[in-house]
């Protein structure tokens, strides 16, 4: 799939899957460190497999261990530790808004390092879609106190993480590495991180508590490797800038999931919300495509 736009709108979905498959997993007892694990861990190996069958006459011989190695760090460890230190402070509202600020910082990190710097029309269609973002995350679920204010300076760290890996991908892709490759190694590379971080906050790993649901552990696993076969896709095709938007399409599809299997109800303004959102892909879309 070549299209930056069904990727976008594929991988923000299968994101979105994601946070009510996790909080169905919290619910059964399964701590977010080791659910983040079994992620990267099931996922990255059933990749590995994929590329086995499929890409046997695969020719790159380019190490793809610095890429994994740091392309995980960035992404995926530090945000998830700096994401579980913060939400008991400042709540999941702000939080989820630390996610939809990291295309603004990659469309920023973008221009100054010159890696596939977003266009105007792009870079507004940015600012629209952090506005929809900004009118759903605010109008659901937002605490905030005096207090709080030192871990809101440590939760705009996470922003700056992911949007140095987004732009990290880019610039350290390794030659002729396949997307599903790339994928895989650095899904792997992250288990130890997150494994020491299970361990870190309980003292142990223990993986039984998986074995009460097996059907949601499937599940998350098939939806989180199509999100990363999609995921590293959209990177190469679309660039740092228009990959770092999925958050904004997952912040669309959380409102549906949550009417439609959770029976939330919202009002008027977080539709309003997910319609800005779809406006500002639409300009980013056309900004991309005018640069193709």
């Amino acid at each position: 799939m070549n299209r930056p736009l069904l990727l976008l709108l594929g991988t923000g979905a299968a994101l979105g899957l994601n946070f009510p498959l996790g909080k169905l997993a919290m619910a059964a007892g399964i701590t977010p460190a080791l659910w983040a694990a079994v992620i990267s861990a099931g996922a990255g190996l059933v990749m590995l497999f994929i590329v086995a069958v499929t890409e046997r006459k695969d020719l790159s011989r380019t190490s793809t261990l610095y890429f994994a190695i740091v392309s995980s760090f960035l992404s995926y460890v530090v945000p998830s530790v700096l994401t579980y230190t913060v939400i008991p402070k400042i709540g999941s509202g702000l939080a989820a808004i630390m996610f939809a600020l990291s295309p603004v910082v990659t469309a920023l990190l973008s221009l100054l390092l010159r890696v596939r710097p977003p266009s105007l029309i792009s870079v507004f269609g940015i600012v629209v879609g952090l506005a929809g973002a900004g009118i759903i995350i605010f109008s659901r679920n937002t605490d905030f106190s005096a207090a709080a204010a030192p871990w809101i300076l440590m939760a705009l760290l996470i922003p700056l993480f992911l949007g140095a890996g987004n732009v990290f991908r880019t610039m350290a892709w390794p030659f002729g590495a396949s997307p599903r490759k790339l994928a895989a190694h650095t899904n792997l590379a992250a288990v130890p991180f997150l494994a020491v971080l299970v361990y870190g906050q309980t003292g142990t790993i223990d993986v039984m508590p998986l074995a009460t649901i097996p059907e949601l552990v499937a599940l998350q696993l098939v939806v989180s490797t199509i999100m990363f076969l999609m995921f590293f896709r959209l990177q190469q095709v679309g660039g740092p800038t228009y990959l770092s938007q999925i958050g904004y399409v997952a912040a669309a599809v959380g409102v549906v999931i949550g009417v439609f299997y959770f029976g939330e109800i919202y009002p008027p303004n977080v539709w309003a919300g997910a319609a800005i959102i779809a406006v500002g892909i639409a300009f980013s879309t056309l900004g991309q495509a005018k640069k193709n």
